[in-house]
């Protein structure tokens, strides 16, 4: 092993980089996270897979952008409830 190495030219990445993944870095709330690993051991697969395969599915039913009448009819409904509730 030599005494110094010359690090000037190095460069930050994965040793094997990764094709159709991004690292990042997010904030999940504790309990969902914690779901997500629970559910994961029972399925037998990584729960970083599960929160994937559930964001695709989430994607998958809402392909259509959110028009106005949509979110008309959805704040209508949502005031509905807080009426009822009082």
């Amino acid at each position: 092993m030599k005494a110094e190495y010359d690090f000037s030219q190095a460069k930050r990445e994965a040793v094997i980089p990764q094709t159709g993944k991004t690292r990042i870095t997010i904030y999940i709330d504790d309990d969902v996270l914690e779901t997500f690993r629970e559910r994961s051991e029972s399925a037998g697969k990584g729960y970083q897979t599960m929160m994937n395969e559930a964001l695709r599915l989430y994607l998958e039913k809402v392909k259509q952008p959110l028009d106005e009448e949509t979110l008309r009819r959805v704040i209508q409904e949502e005031l509905q409830e807080l009426r009822a509730a009082k």
